[in-house]
């Protein structure tokens, strides 16, 4: 059984380490806040100007002034603060933030992604994710593993415009955990119920797989 976009979230979440700054992109991304462990201390920041985001609020709980960087309402935890975008893309330009999270339209098997523009179609602008790939050291992406026509999103090489080039560390798709390496695409989990030859089918690119593939534990 495929993932879905909170249960990709849910498993994300575990690579959430206690004491981590996380930056989290727009999308399935925005979920993780609500599945990460009680026991530890997380900040999570936005690039338009949030360090300490908490979960989403309950609906009728909302405040319009409390928002992150996809305009959604969020909630803020004891000792958040706000603040202008120079001082957050200097939080992120000097390397401040232990993880970023972002959403994908492609992933390369070297690394590349693609996630701010379809030729064709109008955007407001690339945002922040110019930004998040060229200082982040980890990076993790949230990502359908196919796009609606079934076609795959991991690929040899993207066929959209590039956000970044070779900096895509670790993916959590509908179907798998997958972490890129020089070789290609290494299978690490696979969605309870998905099989091995599901995700070969579903990627593009070079795929590894590592013998035996357990099914991911999201508890």
């Amino acid at each position: 059984m495929a993932l879905s976009k909170e249960q990709i979230a849910q498993r994300i979440a575990k690579e959430v380490k206690d004491g981590f700054y996380v930056n989290l992109g727009i999308g399935i991304p925005t979920l993780v806040a609500n599945f990460v462990r009680d026991d530890i201390a997380v900040e999570f920041q936005s690039e338009n100007g949030v360090l300490g985001m908490g979960p989403f609020p309950w609906e009728g709980e909302e405040n319009p002034d409390l928002i992150n960087a996809g305009k959604q309402t969020i909630t803020t935890l004891p000792g958040a603060s706000f603040f202008g975008s120079s001082l957050s893309f200097g939080m992120i330009r000097g390397q401040h933030v232990d993880l970023t999270i972002l959403g994908a339209m492609e992933v390369a098997q070297n690394g590349d992604i693609a996630n701010w523009k379809i030729p064709g179609k109008m955007v407001k602008g690339m945002g922040g994710a110019m930004d998040l790939v060229s200082s982040a050291e980890n990076i993790i992406v949230a990502m359908m593993h196919t796009n609606r026509e079934g076609e795959s999103k991991l690929l040899k090489s993207c066929s959209l415009p590039l956000t970044g080039v070779g900096c895509v560390k670790k993916i959590v798709s509908n179907l798998a955990v997958i972490e890129v390496t020089d070789e290609g695409f290494l299978l690490l989990e696979r969605a309870p119920g998905v099989s091995v030859e599901e995700i070969q089918a579903a990627t593009d690119g070079a795929l590894i797989i590592p013998g035996e593939v357990p099914e991911m534990v999201l508890n």
